[in-house]
């Protein structure tokens, strides 16, 4: 059976555990693992702009042996003038991968559906896993534990919106992999009802726990990992949602909140404002690692690719 990877969950915890494993080894040996040799061709969709993922898809298809075709917006007729499942029929007799950065999720789950090679979500407006498997890899590097996945039990707390992709993203693979983690979020932006529901079911299996808060202050009390994103996700309106009056001024990632944590590191997944979601002095301070977070992007991809192809 075909495995698509088109949200956290759907790695089980010992899996997300065996593509973690493996970034690890790939980071090592950059080329140890060539399962596109050939060169064989992953399809790269972009629905929205992108840098950190176009590179780190396009260098890891290559590193991997194979050879990445970027398809940008108006480039294909897909979701216009073709349907998503006469697309996926097409592509899968010619690539051995579809990756795809777009907008809704139920576009990916009906390529997905249709696919019969693996289908990998880019980002989406409910999730962004590829991004929180890169960002795990970091916290393993810099806080591993040693024991078991090197992650349970730790505390990650996110601030700003909750409600957004990666606030779901992280709410759901954190869990996953057994950590406490905590959302800070003003009221109006807090993560969904079936998020919340599936976290904490997930939690009775890894031991991990959601919780939902609107007091910053006490989401960053002992946190290992303070996390941020920016206050306007992508292709959502801005209006009104970044200035001074934004509900999410409170939020802003600072080195008091930082002093609170248990020696804790600083993940932003990019490109980030200073002086909005997080202070210059947090994300240019001695406790931020995101461009260690930026970089393992490859490595937890090229990971999750040779999984998926050998699953």
């Amino acid at each position: 059976m075909t495995r698509h990877f088109l949200k956290d969950t759907d790695l089980s915890p010992d899996e997300l555990t065996d593509v973690l494993d493996l970034a690890g080894q790939l980071k090592a040996a950059p080329y140890s693992k060539r399962p596109l040799e050939g060169p064989q061709t992953v399809a790269v969709f972009f629905d929205k702009t992108s840098t950190r993922t176009r590179v780190s898809f396009a260098a890891g298809v290559s590193q991997l042996g194979g050879s990445p075709l970027i398809i940008n917006p108006g480039e294909s007729q897909l979701g216009h003038k073709e349907s998503i499942p006469d697309t996926a029929r097409v592509l899968d007799r010619m690539v051995s991968a579809i990756v795809w950065r777009t907008f809704a999720q139920s576009g990916l789950e009906e390529m997905a559906e249709h696919s019969s090679v693996p289908v990998v979500n880019a980002l989406s407006d409910d999730y962004h896993p590829c991004q929180i498997l890169a960002d795990l890899v970091t916290i393993r590097e810099h806080r591993g534990t040693g024991e078991g996945n090197g992650l349970a039990g730790l505390t990650m707390s996110y601030y700003g919106d909750g409600a957004n992709n990666m606030a779901n993203s992280y709410a759901l693979g954190g869990v996953n992999a057994g950590m406490h983690v905590r959302i800070a979020a003003p009221a109006g932006y807090q993560p969904a009802d079936q998020v919340v529901a599936e976290a904490q079911e997930l939690g009775q299996r890894t031991g991990g726990t959601l919780t939902i808060t609107d007091d910053p202050l006490d989401a960053a009390q002992g946190a290992h990992v303070l996390v941020t994103d920016t206050w306007v996700s992508m292709g959502q309106d801005s209006a009104g949602r970044d200035d001074s009056a934004s509900p999410f001024s409170r939020f802003q990632v600072t080195e008091e909140l930082m002093n609170l944590g248990d020696d804790p590191i600083f993940l932003h997944c990019l490109p980030a404002y200073r002086g909005k979601e997080v202070a210059a002095s947090v994300i240019d301070g001695p406790a931020s690692v995101v461009f260690d977070e930026a970089e393992n992007r490859l490595h937890a991809q090229k990971a999750l690719l040779t999984w998926l192809l050998s699953s």
